[in-house]
């Protein structure tokens, strides 16, 4: 399909994409505590793409858009005990999700063919990558993507004090904010290691913790093709992709990046970035 017609068969169907709405089912968490490892459970496995489990999981998320949770303070950020795993929303609605950069020598053909398709994604970024690439932020505001926290040096928060984790956090929001124009509202806990601590610190500094739902394990250079074929056979209403534009050689990532976005525009997924109204 030519880009012309892709982008005009694009249009027609985001004018029919539902705004988001009711939170979806997510994998859960099992959480430790600040002294203990954090230990995740993956959500089963063989579950089918493009439609959301029929029965759902032992909790429910709240929405990721909207006036936040039932009885949360207008203006502050609720203390979570898990991740956020999904977005909520009606018909075929993904975000994609990039951590570790930005890395002048991949981020920028990720970002590239993000403008091609017009699609928005978030980017979780290690504060001593952004601190010299602030041009790639300022980049990231103006073409509409969220940047998020994902701590200064990459660190397992499990094993940090306190004192530590606010320093791995704060300092990666001020050079956000520097460089973005404003202060992140999401954070993702490096290999996905949660604990109370990470919580408590991440709702103090106004931000949302943020996990996903399809690893893409792009860190492993599998292979252009298992990448596209992992990202698209874990495509499904709600789900957030995690992949990588640092941390070593990302040009995998870019390139299956270019395979696997047109496709699924081309299948009527919505990819999307949450929004938080609450904030």
């Amino acid at each position: 399909m030519k880009k012309d017609q892709f982008l005009a068969r694009r249009s027609a169907l985001l004018i029919g994409a539902a705004a988001l709405g009711a939170a979806g089912s997510a994998g859960l968490l099992a959480l430790g505590t600040d002294d203990e490892p954090a230990r995740s459970v993956a959500p089963a496995a063989g579950a089918p793409a493009h439609r959301l489990p029929s029965k759902p999981f032992a909790y429910r998320l709240q929405p990721l858009t909207g006036d936040g949770p039932p009885g949360a303070a207008r203006g502050r950020t609720p203390v979570r005990h898990e991740p956020l795993l999904r977005v909520s929303g009606r018909g075929r609605t993904m975000v994609l999700t990039f951590d570790d950069g930005p890395d002048r020598r991949y981020t920028p053909g990720i970002l590239s063919t993000l403008r091609e398709y017009d699609v928005r994604a978030m980017f979780f970024v290690c504060g001593e990558m952004a601190v010299d690439n602030k041009d790639l932020l300022a980049q990231m505001a103006d073409e509409g993507h969220v940047v998020g926290n994902h701590t200064w040096t990459h660190p397992r928060l499990t094993e940090l004090r306190r004192a530590q984790i606010r320093s791995e956090m704060e300092r990666t929001s001020d050079v956000i904010e520097d460089a973005y124009g404003e202060r992140p509202q999401w954070f993702r806990a490096p290999y996905g290691a949660w604990n109370r601590a990470a919580f408590q610190l991440g709702a103090e500094l106004g931000m949302d913790p943020l996990a996903w739902t399809v690893d893409s394990l792009d860190w492993t250079t599998p292979g252009t093709r298992t990448i596209v074929d992992r990202v698209e056979s874990g495509a499904a209403p709600g789900v957030v992709v995690l992949s990588h534009d640092a941390g070593g050689d990302r040009s995998q990532s870019v390139r299956a990046l270019r395979e696997y976005l047109p496709q699924l525009l081309d299948s009527g997924y919505h990819i999307t970035v949450p929004r938080r109204q609450y904030v």
